[in-house]
């Protein structure tokens, strides 16, 4: 009798998926702050179903902000070294570029389907979240696959299985949780279908190594 065949994935995507100690305490205090800032904020609102802070967010230096700073970048190292070969000192070497804003998605809101350029990471902080609603897509977080966009489908490959599979893949955001994945992979905040406020912290990420120039603005 043959051996069965080895299948490995040769081009899967990496999600990184992390949570934050101390989370239930940073979030009240970025809770308290959000406000406050969303308050202050004299820019025109042109969504009244989401709200988006300027990406100055790691910045801040309220504590609240300083302690998810310190943490968010602690779980991307984390991610990019597991993925990597480098060594922990390489890593740490290098020199980490980030923008981030909050925002603030509301009953019946959403963000619209995006990726970002000149940006190697996307990390996605969840502050608060509303009980789950009756729809299952309610707020999730959606990653769609882009690879196999040209790819001829049959009956033979329709249904595989992640990481194979040429469907969006969703996460659920839960307060104190994160999630990291490559910036150039598109994704949205799918419609809020329950009650309350879904309150999320995205950065955008890229590293430069010693002796690099960096890069252009974002």
């Amino acid at each position: 009798m043959n051996q069965p065949p080895t299948v490995v994935p040769i081009l899967a995507t990496p999600l990184g998926i992390a949570s934050i100690a101390d989370s239930q305490q940073i979030n009240s205090g970025l809770g308290e702050l959000f406000a406050q800032r969303m308050a202050a904020d004299q820019r025109p609102r042109r969504n009244p179903l989401r709200f988006s802070s300027t990406d100055d967010l790691m910045e801040w230096p309220e504590p609240p902000v300083r302690r998810l700073a310190d943490a968010l970048t602690g779980a991307v190292y984390s991610v990019v070294g597991a993925l990597n070969e480098f060594t922990e000192a390489q890593l740490r070497s290098f020199r980490m570029e980030t923008r981030a804003w909050f925002t603030v998605v509301r009953t019946n809101g959403n963000v619209p389907a995006t990726n970002y350029p000149m940006t190697a990471w996307c990390a996605i902080y969840c502050v608060t979240a509303p009980s789950l609603s009756d729809r299952p897509d309610s707020g999730v977080v959606r990653l769609y696959e882009s690879r196999l966009g040209t790819a001829f489908q049959d009956a033979s490959n329709s249904v595989m299985r992640i990481p194979y599979s040429a469907s969006h893949y969703a996460w659920r955001p839960v307060a104190g949780n994160l999630i990291v994945f490559p910036a150039s992979l598109t994704h949205e905040i799918a419609l809020l279908r329950a009650d309350g406020e879904l309150t999320l912290v995205t950065a955008r990420i890229r590293f430069s190594a010693p002796g690099q120039q960096g890069f252009g603005r974002w």
